[in-house]
């Protein structure tokens, strides 16, 4: 049965920027005493949420046992991710309303959610004493052990002791990363006892929007990962973020375990200009120009990013520990001049790179692409000249059709979406007319969006999309369209598979407050191919598959707790331009033939092995001597690897591998793309007989 359409169609917002969220508290005095507890806007927003969730959302789910139990379970998980703090008593203290929260809430009850973050701060307050208690005698760091890096799947403590045993490993190995990190004991006592201190002022300053802001995630992230509640405050930050209005480092950051971590680079803006700092990455300090670094492990998000956020035309200087390089890496320093994210600086950029066949040398333009823009201000205002992606991209083809190109590769890496309408409206510059991707409603109703150019193609030649696990939303219509319609050849990694669209509804038209009352983020609405198949969960697939760094798995919406699954609806009806499909085969068996002959993509493919053999260590040494062993061996494993990639591409070698950034070294992924493109270049040259001859010719 379908469901009403929550707002008129016309509203639907259907390119959202999501801003992921973690654990975090409101500012506020430096501790209470008094414990939060849920007032009646409390109650009223939780049976609101409730409705609309039940009501509106795409997954059509009930409240009910099942869901509950998940809830419950979910909500313990979201403030001890890593069982460092409740007992299993604690637990089984309150189990008994395990597949009662879905009454509870359509009552507006959520007065157990108070109760659960009371044991909480006790627990937190208990923990940070003990913690500190260690410090005070030093620590011996010649000792044996190893300490679990994750611990999210394991069992509660059953004891104090089990929990003190956790305790002295986890002190142990933050203060043994102080210590490889250059700190003498002094410094890493005083960190590490502000820290365990902070741990405790942390939970005192959640007040009730706060607690009950964690609680309701639990509830949205239940329907699936992209779903939450937004409190008043948290409200205001989103729209801080999607205008891009306070000075910084152009980056989206979660709380993740204790660390602050790179989400999304926002294109255009400084970190993503300077290119060393990545998704992934954890920053653990901060500092302001050439001042000494601010430990920042275990601070709340909103502190860490007031740290970041700064004048523009200052510096700010991050410590991380890069995602690329795992658990047992060494934190690098990275120096950022902060700034506003401007439209010029993160428009599509084209370049000409050459491949040699023989005595010839053919010219194979790149666009890259790193979003999906539009100046909506300025179109909206009448101005004739506003910038989109569309209109630069058809003014970059016709300056490399001047440049006399064989062929075309559109960059999408890295690309995490943007505006809908101009992944539509940029398809319509490969292809004559026809549909571009379908929208399926909650209410089951459906939109089918169109190139409706008139049938003006801005290029028809050879034409290639290279995409990659953090190519999302937007970047996946816009691939999805060009390889069903077999326009061009996608190249790359599999893409994260973002294939739905969200709604920010607001809770004041529903009068639970006389005040702000937050948002609810609600998932709507999913994207479908023409072909029928949805972009959700399994992504673009590559027509030929490049190497990767990283596995989707992980980083991807597949991995990703209580994702909506794949799908498939009818498809919409449209012409393909021509058989691609049937030389496909040939060009991957061609790329297959060059990669084994490619010293530097074998170089390049073995250390991308390295690194994912890196990020799945589980667990490290608490022996000083063992984990600088450990470290120095990575190290240097890691050098001889870069060396050889050098040595492949006839380059002198390094010392560090931090000197790569100095360097200006040839895209290999890129070339490899090039390679493919000259394939189908050169297959459109053959006789009419031949079959591939199919691809047709403009």
């Amino acid at each position: 049965m379908h469901r009403a359409a929550l707002f008129p169609r016309s509203t639907l917002l259907l390119a959202l920027l999501c801003l992921s969220l973690g654990l975090q508290a409101s500012p506020g005095p430096s501790g209470s005493e008094t414990l939060p507890s849920p007032d009646e806007r409390h109650e009223r927003s939780g049976r609101t949420v409730a409705h609309l969730l039940t009501r509106y959302h795409y997954r059509d789910h009930a409240l009910d046992d099942t869901l509950s139990e998940y809830v419950f379970d979910a909500y313990f998980d979201a403030l001890d991710p890593e069982r460092y703090y409740f007992l299993r008593s604690d637990i089984q203290r309150f189990r008994t309303y395990r597949q009662r929260l879905d009454d509870l809430l359509e009552d507006g009850r959520v007065d157990l959610a108070y109760d659960i973050f009371g044991v909480y701060r006790q627990r937190v307050a208990e923990r940070s004493e003990y913690a500190i208690s260690l410090l005070q005698d030093g620590l011996n760091f010649a000792e044996g052990g190893r300490i679990q890096l994750d611990r999210s799947d394991s069992p509660w403590a059953e004891s104090v002791s089990e929990l003190e045993t956790l305790w002295q490993r986890r002190v142990r190995h933050e203060a043994l990363e102080l210590k490889l990190s250059g700190e003498d004991w002094p410094k890493i006592k005083e960190t590490l006892e502000g820290r365990y201190e902070r741990l405790v002022r942390n939970t005192r300053q959640y007040n009730a929007e706060d607690v009950f802001q964690v609680f309701m995630n639990a509830w949205g992230h239940a329907f699936d990962p992209h779903t939450s509640y937004l409190s008043p405050r948290t409200s205001e930050n989103f729209d801080i973020n999607m205008r891009l209005s306070l000075e910084g480092i152009g980056a989206l950051l979660r709380s993740e375990r204790d660390y602050t971590e790179v989400v999304e680079l926002i294109p255009g803006g400084p970190a993503a200009q300077d290119g060393q700092l990545d998704p992934g990455d954890r920053i653990i300090g901060v500092a302001q120009g050439d001042e000494e670094i601010t430990n920042v492990v275990g601070w709340r998000l909103s502190d860490v990013v007031d740290l970041i956020r700064g004048p523009k035309d200052s510096v700010v200087r991050l410590q991380v520990l890069p995602a690329e390089a795992g658990a047992s890496s060494q934190p690098e320093v990275i120096r950022l001049v902060r700034g506003k994210v401007k439209l010029a600086e993160k428009a599509a950029k084209s370049e000409v790179v050459e491949v040699n066949r023989g005595e010839r040398a053919l010219r194979v333009g790149v666009i890259d692409i790193p979003a999906f823009y539009i100046d909506f201000a300025a179109a909206q205002a009448g101005k004739s000249d506003y910038r989109s992606t569309t209109r630069d991209v058809r003014a970059l083809i016709e300056e490399l059709r001047g440049k006399d190109i064989d062929g075309l590769i559109i960059d999408l890496r890295s690309n995490a979406g943007g505006s809908l309408r101009e992944a539509i409206e940029m398809t319509g510059l490969f292809i004559e007319q026809g549909p571009v991707v379908q929208v399926r409603g909650s209410d089951g109703s459906l939109q089918i969006h169109r190139d409706e150019d008139g049938g003006e193609v801005a290029y028809g030649g050879p034409l290639a999309v290279l995409v990659n696990g953090y190519s999302a939303s937007a970047s996946e219509i816009f691939a999805g369209a060009i390889q069903d319609y077999g326009r061009g050849v996608i190249v790359g990694s599999r893409t994260y598979g973002k294939g739905t669209v969200q709604r920010l509804v607001d809770l004041e038209q529903f009068n639970v407050s006389d005040g702000p009352a937050g948002r609810l983020k609600l998932t709507v609405a999913k994207f479908y191919r023409v072909t029928g198949g949805s972009t959700q969960h399994r992504g673009i697939e590559p027509d030929i598959e490049l190497p990767s760094p990283v596995d989707v798995q992980e980083l991807g919406e597949s991995g990703a707790d209580n994702a909506l699954p794949w799908d498939h609806i009818d498809a919409t009806d449209f012409s393909t331009n021509g058989n691609l499909a049937g030389v496909v085969p040939l060009l991957r068996d061609r790329y297959s033939e060059r990669r084994a002959g490619n010293r530097a993509m074998q170089a390049l493919m073995a250390e991308y092995a390295f690194l994912r053999e890196q990020r799945e260590q589980t667990e490290l040494s608490l022996n000083e001597a063992q984990r600088r062993s450990e470290q120095e061996a990575a190290k240097q494993r890691r050098l001889k690897l870069v060396n050889q990639r050098l040595a492949a591409l006839d380059r002198d070698p390094v010392d560090e591998v931090e000197a790569l950034e100095e360097m200006e070294l040839p895209d290999i992924l890129l070339q490899s793309t090039a390679e493919i493109v000259a394939d189908v270049h050169l297959l459109r040259e053959v006789p009419d007989s031949d079959p591939a001859r199919q691809l047709g010719k403009r």
